[in-house]
């Protein structure tokens, strides 16, 4: 029989998954600056911007309008693949290109960041019920959004988002484990996250032209995630991951907007996949 908190608990969920959301795209913007460049410091129109909540538009910004809105940036080809997921090198002033700078991406939207996280949001919380962790995963679920949407648009994972999401996950599942009724394990989280980790690096030093480093350290805080639910959890996560990133991949050689070593971002397929482990293994728990 469906309670009133039942329906409340999804709702309250989705809620602040809308409000969390809504407050992702000058991050977003601010993130999405190609490997080895530094973040972005000025809004989409040029103006200096600080902060990292709210809207990409700066208080000096006029109407955003279509016809200011700078041209994005061409999508990478198969001829010149992005560098993989990492912090910004540091440049070299003699081999640094002389050309003009590329134009900045087009900011992103308010709306679909904020219908994205409440989606997420409440399809956890009616996975997860009232146990402990939900609160974990509503904590989570904003920065697993961003993460996925500046490693679409830049391919780059960036350190200040994927290794605190690992601490922040591990530790907030510590205090998790430590209430009642709580459904998961934390010492299994701790180290499904050094085995996926792990497991991630390898393929990283086996192929490091088609796994990023920065998917190394997102493995981490999904390896802890997905751990909490035990190792089936953890398998499922993965291959999911896998899966969905393959499935893309096809799609894009299917309809000729990619070859077969055409670089892709895997972050969103990682994280997608994670998440999906996570309902079932709530479902489940």
């Amino acid at each position: 029989m469906t309670t009133a908190l039942d329906l409340a608990l999804p709702a309250a969920a989705a809620l602040w998954g809308a409000t969390a959301g809504a407050l992702l795209p000058r991050a977003a913007y601010r993130f999405s600056a190609p490997a080895g460049e530094e973040w972005r410091k000025t809004c989409p129109a040029g103006h200096p911007v600080r902060g990292w909540l709210g809207s990409a538009h700066c208080g000096d910004c006029a109407a955003d309008s279509p016809a200011q809105a700078p041209a994005p940036v061409p999508a990478p080809t198969e001829a010149s693949a992005p560098a993989p997921d990492d912090e910004p090198a540091a440049a070299d002033g003699e081999d640094a290109p002389q050309g003009p700078p590329a134009p900045a991406p087009r900011a992103p939207r308010a709306t679909p960041l904020a219908l994205a996280t409440a989606a997420v949001c409440a399809a956890l919380a009616l996975a997860t019920g009232t146990r402990p962790e939900l609160a974990v995963w509503l904590l989570l679920a904003p920065v697993g959004v961003l993460l996925a949407v500046v490693d679409f648009r830049v391919q780059r994972l960036p350190d200040p988002l994927t290794l605190p999401l690992a601490a922040a996950a591990l530790a907030l599942l510590g205090v998790a484990a430590l209430l009642p009724e709580h459904a998961g394990d934390w010492t299994t989280s701790l180290y499904a996250a050094l085995a996926l980790g792990g497991a991630y690096f390898v393929l990283f030093l086996i192929n490091p032209g088609g796994m990023g480093f920065g998917d190394v350290k997102l493995a981490l805080g999904t390896g802890a995630a997905l751990g909490w639910y035990g190792w089936p959890t953890v398998l499922l996560g993965t291959f999911a991951g896998f899966l969905l990133g393959a499935l893309y991949g096809g799609v894009l050689v299917v309809v000729r907007r990619a070859g077969r070593k055409t670089a892709i971002a895997f972050g969103p397929f990682l994280i997608a996949g994670a998440f999906a482990g996570l309902l079932v293994g709530a479902y489940t728990a």
